[in-house]
């Protein structure tokens, strides 16, 4: 199309906007302490899909586009681009100057050795280069030049550079040091600077005074991993945290921060959706009549109310209102405890059968709501037991490995805010989280909306891949959570992101 993204001047202005710009460094000053409720293990991009990583490592790494709290997609490290040969090839100008943490120059080079490193063998040990298979190469023009060669059109591409496993990477950093030492001791080209990791315990980071958006404000980040909520809550209380982030604190102790006259509750819509899936291939739930049947035997709007306390909205799909493919016309299966009664019965399914519903144990909300919905299955006549796993054992273990109960728990950002990157990571056969369902009509849906450049058909085969889910009943759709951040009021500055990808330069702390 040889289409030049228009508007560069007021795109770039926009940029320029969403993260401040200094032409000489700024002496920070200020410690932010932030609870987080996980470790991921490896803060390589190329190794994790955790929101939990990206709340800290957006302040470590930077893409070639940015997404902010508004939504909205700006240049990054690359000051622009344009689309070549019919789409088949995206040129991209480099900003200039920039070094990574370590003195390195951010060049073309690195860019090339960052998406060789994802699409090879390297990223081919974690869960992120499914998403950036439409990349075919990275070839250099110039030293502040790229072009990125398409095998198909990819209509998420740009919001993908914008996280994860599209962060730019040192090339001679990683050479020489070596890809273990890389997931313990990052380097970005980001706003603050690695200074120590203790696993389980926390991350350190510091001002990057010569970031190319502007130093940051505050001086020092400590994200400490806390996975209890009732002990992040009580650490904010005490003011030796300034910051909780999602999705640590449970509804119930809203009412605790919030009658903290030092505290407040910022809450938005954000991507996360919950669902306990299915188990597929084994026992009772095999069958489609007894899936629909757990789904029908329990009561969800009463759940969101009661137990969110109206901080969430029920799903009919796995997906919330703010993502692309949400169909409206699409509605959840009603709550009718007779009609699963009497689908169980056609099933064959007696009364007293026994299921596993497998959940992560520093989720406090989701025990309250598996609880709940045990109760509602005693009532159709299952007994459903629950055992918690701790969080990186059931995401890097149980889950991938097909070793799960009939039912587990799945969270899932969608940060793009698109039903692709959920669906597909979900439903087509062999991805990583899908252990046990392989239909080749589902993987021909995923497969044809991906290079659709047309919009319209594009959210019409989203939307039908979310009719298809639901028809076959594979999971237990529940809710669409705001994301609940419990925040000091000392913390000035502070935007919440929808994604939990937190940028915190021009955030404070009096």
């Amino acid at each position: 199309m040889n289409r030049i993204n228009k508007g560069l001047t007021a795109f770039v202005a926009l940029a320029f906007s969403s993260v401040a710009f200094s032409a000489t460094p700024v002496l920070a000053a200020g410690k932010m302490t932030i609870s987080t409720p996980q470790d991921p293990g490896s803060w390589d991009p190329i190794d994790t899909f955790l929101v939990q990583w990206a709340a800290v490592a957006t302040n470590i790494f930077d893409g070639l586009t940015y997404r902010g709290p508004d939504l909205k997609l700006v240049p990054g490290l690359a000051e622009s681009w344009e689309e070549l040969d019919q789409g088949k090839r995206i040129r991209f100008k480099l900003r200039q100057n920039v070094k990574f943490h370590n003195g390195e120059p951010f060049n073309a080079e690195a860019v090339k050795f960052t998406f060789d490193r994802l699409l090879g063998e390297q990223g081919a040990k974690g869960p992120q280069r499914s998403n950036y298979t439409a990349i075919e190469s990275v070839e250099i023009v110039d030293e502040n030049t790229v072009d990125m060669k398409l095998k198909a059109p990819d209509p998420v591409l740009l919001t993908k550079l914008a996280g994860y496993g599209a962060m730019i990477v040192p090339p001679k950093y990683i050479q020489e040091k070596g890809e273990d030492n890389f997931n313990t001791n990052p380097v970005g080209t980001g706003a603050f600077k690695f200074v120590s990791y203790a696993p389980k315990v926390n991350i350190k980071l510091e001002a990057n005074a010569d970031y190319w958006g502007g130093a940051p404000k505050l001086s020092e980040l400590d994200y400490r991993f806390i996975s209890e909520p009732a002990t992040a809550v009580a650490e904010l209380q005490a003011g030796r945290v300034d910051l909780v982030i999602p999705p640590t604190i449970p509804i119930g102790m809203l009412p605790v921060i919030q009658g903290d006259s030092n505290l407040e509750i910022v809450s938005v819509p954000g991507p996360t959706v919950d669902a306990l899936r299915f188990n597929t291939r084994d026992g009772i739930t095999a069958d489609p009549k007894v899936r629909k049947a757990i789904i029908m035997a329990v009561d969800r709007a009463t759940i969101v109310k009661s137990i969110l306390a109206g901080q969430g909205s029920e799903i009919a799909s796995f997906q919330g209102a703010l993502s692309f493919g949400y169909d409206p016309e699409l509605k959840p299966l009603p709550y009718d405890p007779e009609g699963a009664k009497k689908l169980l019965a056609e099933a064959g399914v007696k009364a007293g059968a026994t299921i596993q519903i497998d959940i992560r144990g520093n989720d406090a909300t989701m025990n309250e709501v598996t609880q709940v919905i045990a109760s509602y299955l005693q009532m159709v006549g299952i007994t459903a037991t629950i055992k918690p796993y701790e969080t990186n054992v059931l995401l890097n273990d149980i889950i991938p490995q097909g070793k799960t109960g009939a039912m587990f728990q799945q969270k899932w950002g969608g940060w793009t805010f698109d039903y692709d990157n959920t669906a597909y990571s979900m439903y087509h056969s062999g991805e990583k989280w899908n252990p046990y369902e392989k239909d080749a009509a589902l993987d021909k849906l995923l497969e044809s909306q991906r290079p659709l450049t047309d919009r319209a058909e594009r959210e019409r085969i989203l939307k039908e891949i979310g009719k298809a889910t639901a028809e076959k009943a594979l999971e237990l759709p529940l809710y669409n959570s705001n994301a609940i951040y419990g925040v000091s009021k000392k913390v000035k500055g502070f935007v919440a992101p929808p994604d939990n990808r937190l940028k915190l330069t021009d955030v404070t702390v009096e």
